[in-house]
């Protein structure tokens, strides 16, 4: 399965008799799937089949659906007289005219205004009404694959981006494991120096107790558990971008798990180009978790 973004948009038009549509679809990120639809009065039917197309499709993101629905007056059958607003603006109109003396409103005047004169009914009976229904739903379905099409597309970028930054991280572990303060004679050189610190501190220490703190040292200033674990997450991380599919949790629990050595083999690191090593896996590990914080 490919990568999917948990951003996008699509939108999709159409006509039905004397109604034209317009499906607006957009989703960004979100820890689970969230579901938003803004439908226009009369449209409630359409709203479980949409949630139901988005869950079988989507996993994870905020997703808002939009639907217009604009009725074409003359395919409809002309105008409507609204009487109740028609009567309002009547009675508006003769206070107006009584408290300041002006002429009567002129019929052009009423006409005009906002509401008296409507579209006359788009869909007539419940038969038309279910033809707009299924023909909505229909453009729906093409909104949707256009928007997982747009999701997969940036998916595959961020996948591209994400690889190369575990690439990135596989280098660096190398850098880290083949470090000149890992040599054996590098390290005892380092213990010695650390161990005749002590003595300097405490010169009746002893021997035993001595050993003991040479030993702590040595198991402190030891970073191979850490690469090794690094070498481990990097080959789980290649294998979830070549699974694809929803991994984006599971990457980011991983990107996770790479802060956490990167920042024990800094804490552990007795040299300064190990600790830049360090520092510059953990600056490649906080650029991967922003990107893999937009995958499905």
């Amino acid at each position: 399965m490919s990568l999917a973004s948990m951003t996008g948009f699509a939108r999709r038009d159409g006509t039905e008799g004397a109604v034209r549509w317009t499906w607006e679809v957009r989703s960004v990120n979100g820890r689970g799937l969230d579901v938003r639809l803004r439908l226009p009065p009369g449209f409630d039917a359409v709203d479980p089949p949409v949630r139901a197309a988005i869950g079988r499709l989507l996993t994870r993101g905020s997703v808002t659906a939009n639907l217009a629905i604009e009725a074409d007056a003359a395919a409809a059958g002309g105008l409507r007289l609204n009487e109740r607003a028609l009567e309002a603006a009547l009675a508006a109109a003769e206070i107006v005219r009584a408290r300041t003396g002006g002429p009567p409103p002129s019929v052009d005047a009423i006409l005009g205004l906002r509401g008296v004169l409507e579209p006359a009914e788009a869909v007539p009976d419940e038969a038309a009404r279910r033809r707009v229904e299924i023909a909505v739903l229909a453009g729906f379905d093409q909104a949707l694959a256009a928007l997982v099409a747009a999701r997969r597309e940036e998916g595959a970028a961020v996948g591209a981006v994400v690889a190369g930054q575990i690439d990135q991280i596989e280098t660096l572990a190398a850098r880290a494991a083949a470090s000149d303060s890992r040599r054996p004679e590098t390290i005892r050189a380092r213990l010695t120096e650390q161990v005749r610190r002590l003595l300097d501190a405490a010169p009746s220490l002893d021997p035993e107790r001595l050993h003991q703190e040479a030993v702590m040292i040595a198991t402190r200033a030891d970073v191979q558990e850490e690469i090794d674990r690094l070498v481990a997450h990097v080959a789980q991380g290649r294998e979830l971008l070549e699974k694809g599919g929803p991994v984006g949790r599971r990457l980011d629990f991983l990107a996770q798990e790479y802060a956490r050595e990167a920042n024990t083999l800094c804490s552990k690191a007795g040299d300064p180009a190990l600790t830049r090593t360090g520092l510059e896996l953990k600056a490649v590990i906080d650029q991967l978790r922003e990107q893999v914080q937009n995958l499905e």
